[in-house]
């Protein structure tokens, strides 16, 4: 199929910034970094949790791999409350520590989309994909995300479309895909 053969059309475009998808960092150990883990990858949103992260920043020795995973578990549940400046101070933080870590990237994108500064998101998640991450459908959701908001309605789609491929359990790519009406030509 040729590029011109596809024409697609999106309905109803609302993007929110709940609607971004956040990746988490498994801390392995013990301790308030574990139990920080743990609540972001849980879907935490309650300042608590947030707080938990922060003390164990302060207060635990923390190898360099799990100082930056607690970053990001931070930052994650930073984004959940739509506090966009922090978030991304916590992913900044990681990549300080980590530059190889790729969910801190594609984090950091999330934290543009939901800022709706989309064409700044594109190259941190697609670093993020470079160096590779733990789930990536999240990664082209929030690219699909990001190109719809620039009015890249053949990006979107297919971005979605790997999305699903990748995580066919996983809903919120089957309703991006569900607004759109693919015309072959």
């Amino acid at each position: 199929m040729t590029k011109s053969a596809l024409l697609l059309t999106s309905a109803l475009f609302s993007l929110v910034a709940a609607s971004s998808s956040q990746a988490a960092v498994t801390v392995i150990g013990g301790g308030m970094a574990q139990a920080c883990s743990q609540a972001a990858l849980g879907g935490e949103t309650d300042p608590k949790f947030v707080k938990l992260c922060t003390d164990a920043l302060e207060t635990e020795f923390l190898n360099a791999t799990d100082r930056a995973g607690t970053f990001v578990n931070r930052g994650v549940m930073r984004l959940r409350q739509a506090s966009y400046p922090e978030a991304t101070r916590d992913f900044n933080a990681a990549l300080k520590i980590k530059p190889e870590l790729g969910e801190a990237y594609v984090n950091r994108g999330a934290a543009s989309i939901g800022r709706k500064d989309f064409e700044a998101s594109l190259p941190d998640i697609n670093r993020g994909l470079e160096l590779g991450v733990d789930e990536p459908a999240k990664a082209y959701y929030n690219r699909g995300l990001a190109h719809e908001g620039m009015e890249d309605t053949r990006s979107a789609y297919f971005d979605y479309k790997k999305a699903q491929e990748l995580a066919p359990e996983w809903e919120a790519p089957t309703k991006e895909l569900a607004r759109f009406k693919v015309d072959r030509r």
